[in-house]
């Protein structure tokens, strides 16, 4: 056994986008980040598969087009093309893959968190490895009672990095979420529904956490 074998691989994670935007904005937000982190990371980013039915919060600030995962009612409580978008996902993740993790913004989030019970239940990516990390940024739960039943009835046993805007709108349902995993580490920042910039504590928290998946991997070769 050579040293070679001792270097740990770089986790692989599909990157969900927030509503209404695209991967590529994703990659732009995520790209704030210190070269530090993003050096240790394989980041794959896709666009959701229904084009934007509706005004984006980033029209001027960032170019159409605009994506959505899912369409849901005023009370978030029902979704439509739910089914069609974990096809979409599992189909490219099996072109794409193998993935280790997901790491999603907004929608993204909401929907990535709900992923792993799913997969877990049979309801969604079974043709492809499980699902080992979470990054959750800015992230909640689903809510339709009957999907939720599925993603949240036993805890998230993966490891999961969740980041938590002390303004954001979705603060109070991202520390409800962290409350069902059961390895969550927590980024605090001081922003709202954003993707942040890493202080000097948050940088350490990341890197702590990317060097544990790490070497999860290596253990599991």
């Amino acid at each position: 056994m050579g040293s070679e074998a001792e270097i740990p691989r770089k986790p692989r994670f599909l990157c969900l986008h927030g509503f209404r935007t695209s991967g590529e904005i994703l990659k732009t937000q995520v790209h704030k980040w210190p070269e530090s982190v993003l050096q240790m990371l394989d980041l794959v980013y896709l666009d959701a598969p229904f084009p934007s039915q509706g005004k984006s919060d980033v029209e001027g600030i960032f170019d159409p087009p605009y994506y959505e995962w899912f369409q849901f009612n005023k009370e978030f409580s029902e979704y439509t093309n739910f089914d069609e978008c974990l096809a979409y996902i599992e189909d490219f993740m099996i072109k794409n893959g193998p993935f280790d993790g997901l790491l999603g913004f907004s929608q993204g989030a909401i929907l990535s968190t709900g992923l792993p019970g799913l997969q877990a239940t049979g309801v969604a990516l079974t043709k492809v490895p499980k699902i080992k990390f979470l990054i959750i940024i800015g992230g909640a739960m689903l809510k339709s009672p009957s999907l939720a039943e599925k993603a949240y009835g036993s805890p998230i046993e993966c490891p999961s990095l969740h980041f938590l805007g002390e303004t954001d709108f979705l603060k109070q349902y991202g520390m409800e979420l962290i409350k069902c995993c059961v390895d969550p580490v927590v980024i605090h920042h001081p922003k709202g529904h954003t993707i942040p910039r890493l202080d000097e504590k948050g940088l350490e928290t990341m890197l702590s956490f990317v060097d544990r998946i790490q070497n999860m991997l290596l253990d599991n070769k």
